[in-house]
Formats: C-alpha cells, structure tokens, sequence
C-alpha cells in the first residue's frame, strides 16, 4: 500500500501544500524569511510591498524556486482601499486565502515629550490600523478556507508587553495589536484561528555593537533572528487550529 505512505510523507513534508498565505511587508527581513518559511511547506505565497520593488521581485523569483506560486502587490497599507484591491488582486490570482501574516511594521524612537500628533498617527496607522483592515478585508476569504481553517497571524512586539520609555507610540501600538488579536480570536471563532508572534530583539543584516548588550541580558545569550520569528509563524500555521488568540513570544527570554 505505498500510495497512503506517500500522501503521509507529503502532507508532512509540505503541510501547507495547496493553501495560499498573504504576507505583508514580505519583500524583505522578517517578512521574506516568513514568506520563504511558507512557501518551503508548501503554501503558495503572495507578499505586499510599498516602496520596495526591487526586493519584492527578488523574493518573488526565490519563493518560485521552492516550487509554489508567488505573487507581489503594491499596498499602500495606509489607505483602506489599496488594502481591499490587494486582498482582491491575491484571490483573484489564487482563488482562495488560507492564511494571513500581518508582519509589516513601523519601529521608530522618540522621547516621550517630543513624539508628535503626526508620529503617533503614523506609527498606529501601519501598526494597528493596517493589521485591522487587512484582517477585515480577508476575514470573508480566511472564513472561507476549506475545514474552517483560516488563519490569522500578526507580528507583535515586546514592546507591547514591557514598556520602553523612548518608543512610547511604538509600544502602544504594539500592545493594542495584541489586544486586537485576541479580540480578532473570540470574535471569528471557530471559522478563523488568530494568534500574535511577539518579537525580542531581533538582529537583522549589520548588527549594532549595542546589541551586543541585550545578547548578554539575554537567557538564550543572543539575540534573535527572523528565522526564530518565522518558526514561530510556521507554528500557528500548520499547528491545531484549536490554539487561537495566543500571544508568542519569541525573545530567548529577555522579557522575563
């Protein structure tokens, strides 16, 4: 009877084959190793991008490559509109939409007594606003996927759990998407399971030496790397949709 065995060494070796994932800001950094991370259990992977063209035809062309289809859409993730045709343009390329990242993300650092209207506008518009209506233009497609098992996944932060007093707008931002998340669980149960990976510090391309320090304050002793953070995706991607409205951390322990 090799034919079950075969499906069985498939379905565990490509859990995500047949499925469609959406990931924001997935032209680059964390966004392009979770897209790769996707796309190499099989899922067929679309990213969105703004100003990054370029990378986004790149990570397009090495997706292809693991065997899945790949697809790039402009967003401006400010503006309710673009959202709903990227979400459109996405299921209208694939047909479907299993699962949702909510990874593109704005970190900046301000004094308290200097952040502006306009910096406190700016950082929950990409940060909250953005994860919002993204997952409310998918939900009718998520809801839709096939044994009530859409998925979303947002991006968190530490900072959303511990307070930073020079990323006051940044922390606040991130401790609403966790709520929103959680929200997001209760309110699309049972059709759509919602989670939130919350990052530490995660070291990208050329390290600051002061990174070094938080490596040091770390249990792990080092700091984290968008592989970690894609593993974790990978988790509430392919795990039991029966864990919903969970918040991950992925810091090696600096937040105890």
């Amino acid at each position: 009877m090799p034919e079950p065995k075969s499906r069985e060494f498939h379905e565990a070796s490509a859990p995500l084959a047949g499925k469609v994932a959406l990931v924001t800001g997935g032209a680059k950094r964390i966004g392009r190793s979770i897209a790769l991370a996707l796309a190499a259990t099989g899922a067929n992977v679309a990213i969105t991008y703004r100003d990054s063209q370029t990378d986004a035809e790149e990570t397009v062309r090495s997706l292809a490559a693991l065997g899945v289809d790949a697809f790039a859409v402009r967003t401006e993730l400010t503006d309710a509109e673009s959202i709903r045709q990227s979400v459109a343009a996405v299921v209208e390329e694939f047909g479907r939409l299993d699962i949702l990242v909510n990874n593109a993300g704005l970190f900046e650092q301000a004094t308290l007594e200097d952040i502006t209207p306009e910096h406190w506008d700016r950082i929950f518009a990409t940060n909250t606003r953005a994860p919002f209506l993204m997952a409310q233009a998918a939900y009718p497609y998520l809801k839709a996927a096939s044994g009530r098992d859409g998925r979303i996944i947002n991006i968190g932060s530490l900072g959303g759990t511990h307070p930073w007093a020079t990323h006051a707008h940044y922390c606040t931002s991130k401790a609403a998407l966790h709520m929103l998340s959680q929200t997001m669980a209760k309110a699309w149960a049972p059709e759509v399971s919602v989670n939130c990976v919350v990052p530490g510090l995660i070291a990208q391309g050329e390290v600051d030496p002061a990174y070094a320090r938080f490596a040091e304050k770390t249990p792990m002793q080092r700091n984290g790397t968008a592989e970690d953070v894609a593993a974790a995706v990978l988790f509430f991607a392919t795990g039991p949709n029966f864990i919903t409205g969970q918040l991950l951390a992925v810091d090696g322990g600096l937040g105890l």
